[in-house]
């Protein structure tokens, strides 16, 4: 969330307050940080978060969409290139990590990069040293890495798209942020904050959301996260300035009922418990992308818990 002061995450939901702590714990070192989780979620936020809490914070924050990098410039790109070190290269050029220098350099997406890049960013991040294109002697740089990934990296090690040693290189410390719908409470909070914010950057009055729709809010998956609630803001805030917003004013995807989630019903002639454990732990696997602490949490279980019962039941995941 953009406010008047900056750059900050909110959320008081005990999951975000949990990743919150541990994001300044964190700061106080220069250890390389992977941040997982959903799009949307605020990946960027969070890193910003570590970078304002830590020594660096007077320094640059370099932030690079791995997603976006041509892989023919990347490597460019990156740690910059000499005058003639190709056609085009019509000039000195400094890359991401060298004006980095003395701050963070923030690898969002990192998981989209190609393997011939990923091999040159595990030689920087073992040496501190990388080499512009063109350049024949390596230079060294201080600065710390955080990366950010809304994909399973360790489905894409498996697949041979990702170098396993990287993936350890840059998780010496993870830090998972929740999704929206996992975080009780924090819907309302951030649809006020949001709208006030909003409101003031249009010069407008916020409107105001009956009870009726804060529930659908609530209740609401928002399969966009914390971006997608932002959007909804900005549109509340254009069409009902000043106004109050009932349940009926709400986009049709709020205000279309959600699925039940009452209590599960044993059928009349009985099942098989670990079947159905089993199967319940594939559903939370697949639909976490194979990544086992969401898995978890969507099974209301602890990390070590599912992996006790993943080999328990000698499941493939």
């Amino acid at each position: 969330m953009k406010t008047g002061h900056g750059t900050t995450l909110i959320g008081e939901s005990p999951e975000m307050q949990a990743v919150l702590r541990a994001a300044r714990l964190v700061a106080a070192t220069d250890v390389p940080v992977l941040i997982e989780g959903e799009s949307g979620t605020g990946k960027e936020l969070l890193a910003r978060d570590v970078h304002r809490h830590s020594r660096r914070s007077g320094k640059a924050f370099i932030s690079v969409n791995c997603a976006a990098l041509p892989e023919a410039l990347a490597e460019s790109l990156l740690y910059g290139h000499r005058k003639g070190a190709f056609t085009g290269a019509i000039d000195h050029q400094q890359g991401y990590v060298g004006a980095a220098h003395g701050g963070i350099l923030f690898l969002d997406e990192v998981g989209e990069l190609s393997l011939p890049v990923q091999a040159k960013l595990l030689r920087f991040l073992e040496s501190g040293e990388f080499q512009p294109v063109g350049q024949a002697q390596p230079q060294s740089v201080d600065v710390r890495v955080i990366a950010a990934t809304n994909r399973c990296l360790e489905e894409r090690v498996r697949a041979g798209e990702f170098r396993e040693d990287l993936y350890y290189r840059l998780r010496v410390v993870p830090l998972e942020l929740p999704p929206l719908r996992q975080r009780q409470g924090d819907v309302g909070l951030l649809t006020e904050r949001l709208s006030a914010d909003l409101a003031a950057r249009h010069g407008l009055e916020a409107p105001r959301f009956t009870p009726a729709a804060r529930r659908r809010l609530e209740d609401y998956g928002w399969p966009g996260n914390v971006r997608e609630l932002r959007n909804f803001c900005e549109r509340m805030v254009v069409l009902f300035g000043g106004r109050v917003v009932d349940a009926g004013n709400l986009p049709a995807e709020i205000r279309r009922p959600q699925p039940a989630t009452g209590r599960f019903r044993l059928p009349a002639g009985g099942l098989s418990l670990q079947a159905l454990e089993v199967d319940m732990i594939r559903q939370a696997l697949q639909q976490a992308g194979g990544n086992r602490s969401r898995a978890a949490r969507l099974l209301g279980l602890t990390r070590d818990t599912l992996l006790y019962r993943i080999r328990k039941h000698a499941i493939e995941a």
